[in-house]
């Protein structure tokens, strides 16, 4: 299995035909992927955590609605997909014997709305059982590259891990739909896709020194160091390339990657 890191987007995104990546994300399985995976890793910017933690769900998912002023219709919306308690287990595993210390499996959590949001177009069917991953954003990128490192047998046994996030993320700096986007916006993202594009690792682990405006696109990392989670998940030398770019208000990138491994 490749893995991936996806804009996700606000929950309004499972109905507004006006943005881009939705129709992305709707031709997954006949553009993107078409092969069903065993089970499917999510990693996303709306669970942070002091330790890793992982789901443990017995039966189906909970949709957890983690948002607010949008009309009644969208906290109606249900993904049940299954739960994965068997990738729990091996998650916990994996990251254990690497080195992470105690892994918690919390039992009363579902998907937030950065998993079940592309899912929901990914997979509406929700037939493919789904576990969550938290981040750690007092931890820093290399922390979350290493532990995507960790992760890399899942590849082997049929489990798609997906980074679920945004290039970047600056809900204060909203703009209007169609908006121009600013130059530290643009130059970020341009740096992002360079970086990644061309394996330097080292730059986008170190990126708050690195690259211009880092703190300006992510006041809080929680929606970059899932795609330190997926590049890491991939391997060293791992062939990457940009499969939707887009933009929303200005400030939001929706470019989204894909990384084969060597």
């Amino acid at each position: 299995m490749d893995t991936f890191f996806l804009a996700h987007g606000a929950v309004t995104l499972v109905v507004d035909e006006t943005v881009p990546v939705r129709s992305f994300l709707q031709s997954w399985k006949s553009d993107t992927m078409q092969e069903a995976p065993r089970a499917i890793l999510m990693i996303s910017g709306h669970w942070d955590t002091d330790a890793p933690t992982v789901n443990l769900v017995h039966g189906e998912n909970d949709t957890i609605h983690d948002f607010k002023g949008v009309p009644q219709f969208f906290y109606e919306l249900k993904y049940p997909a299954p739960g994965a308690p068997y990738l729990t287990q091996r998650v916990t595993e994996l990251l254990e014997n690497s080195g992470f210390g105690t892994v918690k499996q919390d039992k009363t959590r579902g998907l937030d709305h950065g998993a079940w949001v592309p899912l929901m177009l990914m997979y509406p069917e929700a037939r493919i059982p789904v576990c969550q991953l938290s981040v750690q954003t007092g931890k820093g990128a290399e922390y979350h590259y290493n532990l995507g490192k960790a992760l890399m047998p899942l590849r082997d046994e049929g489990v798609l891990i997906i980074g679920s996030g945004n290039i970047t993320h600056n809900l204060q700096a909203l703009g209007p739909i169609g908006g121009p986007i600013p130059k530290w916006a643009l130059d970020f993202d341009t740096w992002v896709k360079d970086s990644v594009l061309n394996g330097r690792y080292d730059d986008l682990n170190n990126y708050e020194e690195k690259a211009q405006d880092a703190k300006m696109n992510h006041p809080s990392p929680d929606h970059f160091f899932p795609l330190h989670v997926a590049l890491g998940a991939a391997g060293h030398g791992a062939k990457a390339k940009l499969i939707h770019h887009s933009w929303t208000n200005s400030v939001i990138s929706y470019a989204s990657y894909r990384f084969t491994a060597a």
